[in-house]
């Protein structure tokens, strides 16, 4: 048994889908139980036969619980490489939190589209996190292009910084 894993009131409905739909695949993918507790967001997740397949349901749970549609969080089931990992905002004040949202999601979402593109991952804003789907060295740039958008770096330079590691990224495959 893992858990419990909380997540959010308002991303309970995502997690469970239309008619069960996502809970249904999540358990049937993983060879799990979900047991979700509508009423304080507690998410329990058993498995008697596959503890893999267990952790890759705790990471997709969490994933939606942190803002990621089904389809992006259900993307970790494709390929054992992909990892979840949250960067943790809650050392921010509300007024700190709504400038580093506001600092990472960019201008009509320009920033997290420039940090998506160049690194091959997702990002997700929410509450006082920002969620990264990718591989382990996208993920790794991603959260550095993030934290130094936190740090107050400008938004070119942080472009600038992606693009170099996308050119270094290239480089290294026609090696």
């Amino acid at each position: 048994m893992m858990g419990p894993i909380k997540i959010p009131q308002d991303r309970i409905g995502v997690l469970i889908g239309v008619d069960g739909s996502v809970k249904k695949l999540i358990e049937e993918k993983t060879r799990t139980r979900i047991e979700i507790d509508s009423e304080n967001g507690n998410v329990l997740i058993e498995s008697s036969e596959d503890p893999l397949g267990a952790l890759r349901a705790v990471e997709v749970v969490r994933a939606i619980g942190r803002g990621f549609s089904p389809e992006k969080a259900l993307k970790l089931f494709e390929d054992d490489e992909l990892c979840f990992e949250i960067i943790d905002l809650s050392f921010a004040t509300p007024k700190q939190l709504r400038r580093i949202r506001g600092r990472v999601i960019g201008k009509e979402g320009k920033a997290r589209r420039v940090i998506e593109t160049l690194t091959g991952s997702k990002i997700s804003v929410y509450g006082k996190t920002i969620g990264i789907i990718g591989y382990p060295e996208q993920i790794k740039i991603a959260r550095t292009a993030i934290n130094m958008l936190i740090n107050g770096s400008p938004h070119g330079a942080v472009y600038s910084f992606l693009e170099k590691k996308k050119r270094e990224e290239k480089e290294k495959t026609f090696m």
